[in-house]
């Protein structure tokens, strides 16, 4: 079926992308593939295995980097069909831009919808975005660097224990782009999660007052993000990681290399990452709840709930959880 390339990447190698019915009709390629990613792998394919046309590709490697409408990051939102980060022009490029990354976003969907079939039905859209910037040599912020070793948590969009699932594209037509990765989840939590303030957050997490900030942004007319003390540990997380230069400098590292037209998928909650070369990616990201996972008890969620011996959620404390810790 596959051909495991180390501990941490495996290539897919037999899903077929055009003109079929999906993967195999038993579903196992698909079941195969989510365990794979719940054990903390990336599945990794050679080359574009859903529809992405040559000239969509060749437009938004043309896009200049030091052009004054070209952002840092372009996102594409496709529960609102909205573009940001990529102020209008006079050329008719914003449209342009629009229907490219609508397309890629479609396309990407239905190419995970097929291969991830378990998840497809109960998960939620989040964003896609094109990232134009050469990764190496970037002035960023210490919490915005991403050449530095690091888990996925959104500040402005909580979980609440549901995945970060990235399916990531490399369309730069003749560099690589390299990750470097080290220990998996589990391993980094139990050497670092005490130290990153998971007891002090659990310990002052309150259902009630996160209830109350909800039902208050009902009554006005929105729904408020909450972030459950399980958000706001991984985002604590993702900032203590770069924090620590002795993490940084001392860690095991695995260097990955994605070729040009290669495509790569993982959890990126769970899968420590640091981009350290490359320029013109385009990545699709959807939230997995916890109740499609094939194997809940491997999510970050339940390991830092067993570590620290309650429940982290908003659902897991009102139901009165029970959680045993473990040293």
């Amino acid at each position: 079926m596959t051909e495991v390339a180390d501990s941490c990447l495996v290539h897919v190698q037999e899903f077929q992308t055009q003109n079929t019915a999906g993967p195999r009709a038993d579903g196992t390629l698909s079941q195969w593939c989510c365990e794979q990613l719940e054990d903390g792998r990336i599945l990794h394919f050679e080359s574009l295995p859903f529809d992405f046309p040559e000239e969509d590709r060749r437009f938004l490697i043309s896009q200049r980097q030091g052009d004054s409408h070209l952002h840092k990051n372009i996102s594409y939102r496709p529960k609102g069909d909205a573009l940001r980060g990529f102020a209008p022009g006079e050329d008719g490029s914003v449209d342009r831009m629009h229907e490219v990354m609508r397309r890629y976003s479609r396309n990407t969907l239905q190419f995970l919808s097929r291969l991830l079939a378990p998840y497809a039905s109960q998960w939620s859209l989040d964003y896609a975005s094109f990232r134009p910037e050469a990764e190496q040599g970037r002035k960023l912020p210490l919490h915005k660097r991403n050449d530095l070793l690091h888990i996925d948590a959104f500040p402005s969009r909580p979980t609440s224990g549901g995945r970060i699932l990235r399916c990531f594209t490399n369309i730069n037509p003749t560099e690589p782009r390299v990750w470097e990765t080290t220990e998996p989840f589990p391993e980094l939590a139990r050497k670092y999660a005490y130290s990153a303030g998971l007891a002090h957050i659990a310990d002052n997490g309150s259902a009630g007052l996160e209830t109350v900030l909800r039902n208050f942004g009902r009554v006005l007319g929105f729904k408020a993000p909450v972030s459950s003390p399980y958000d706001k540990f991984m985002l604590r997380f993702h900032n203590y990681l770069k924090e620590n230069s002795a993490f940084q400098e001392h860690c095991g590292k695995v260097r990955l290399e994605f070729a040009p037209g290669s495509t790569w998928i993982s959890f990126t909650d769970a899968v420590p990452h640091a981009v350290i070369y490359g320029q013109y990616a385009v990545e699709q990201t959807v939230i997995v709840p916890l109740q499609a996972l094939l194997r809940p008890e491997k999510s970050p969620l339940r390991t830092l709930e067993n570590l620290v011996g309650r429940p982290l959620t908003l659902q897991g404390q009102a139901q009165g959880q029970v959680i045993t810790a473990h040293a």
